[in-house]
């Protein structure tokens, strides 16, 4: 199949790719998977289009002082920011931004907007610099969100954080994961390395027709290709660090 969409149809492709049925491609099946399980961690961890950036909700439904943290999903990979907490959306006949909205901008057609962005952008820095922003913690090992607040203060108990992150496509469900050309090309490198290691193994045996197996010889070919796609995914297809961190 040249348009991969499963585990099995990128594995069969792979190795026709090598030379099967022609050549005998000497892994085992569970040596294969665990070179596509391989692929697939290196492919959503530094390629653009193996992550997606998205939004979790969670709702605080008790607070516990011994418990500073949330619970992420195994497919997130980074945490870029959470919503920031105030009362922007309760307005109040006392409010600035009500005031403004009241006596400055009652009419688009007459009155300029362009003070009105101003303002508000005036405001936004008042409240960066005097509330700040929340602190963040996040490694994807351990699967916790560290908010350094006062969570008993800061959120009450109903209310909802947002979490701005990047999350692992799930192939089973985006099949068309399968058939990123870089992928293939990925998955076919380390099933040549898988062959000449195994090969290596039996360096210098002569077969039945005088025939020698050169595994050393794959296994160095496979290094070089991995290295080459490599170093491509790295300065191509990866996403700035900086923008992943948030």
């Amino acid at each position: 199949m040249a348009n991969p969409n499963t585990r099995e149809t990128l594995k069969q492709y792979a190795l026709r790719n090598l030379g099967k049925p022609v050549i005998e491609i000497n892994a085992s099946d569970e040596q294969l998977e665990d070179r596509i399980d391989e692929a697939l961690q290196y492919y959503a961890q530094y390629h653009y289009d193996g992550i997606r950036r998205t939004y979790l909700k969670y709702k605080l439904t008790a607070w516990n002082e011994d418990k500073n943290y949330l619970i992420v999903p195994e497919s997130v990979v980074s945490i870029i920011n959470i919503f920031p907490f105030s009362n922007k959306g309760n307005l109040n006949l006392f409010d600035v931004r009500y005031q403004l909205r009241l006596n400055d901008l009652y009419d688009f057609s007459s009155t300029s907007i362009i003070n009105y962005d101003v303002v508000l952008r005036h405001l936004d820095f008042l409240d960066h610099i005097l509330v700040g922003e929340k602190p963040l913690r996040f490694n994807q090992h351990d699967n916790r969100l560290y908010i350094d607040m006062d969570w008993s203060n800061d959120l009450s108990v109903g209310e909802y954080i947002i979490i701005e992150c990047y999350r692992k496509l799930d192939p089973s469900t985006h099949t068309d994961v399968f058939n990123d050309i870089f992928l293939k090309r990925y998955v076919t490198a380390l099933f040549k390395k898988q062959w000449g290691a195994n090969l290596s193994k039996f360096n210098g045996v002569t077969m039945l027709g005088g025939v020698q197996l050169n595994g050393q010889q794959i296994y160095s070919e496979a290094l070089s290709d991995l290295e080459k796609l490599e170093a491509e995914m790295r300065t191509t297809y990866e996403l700035n660090p900086a923008i992943m961190i948030g």
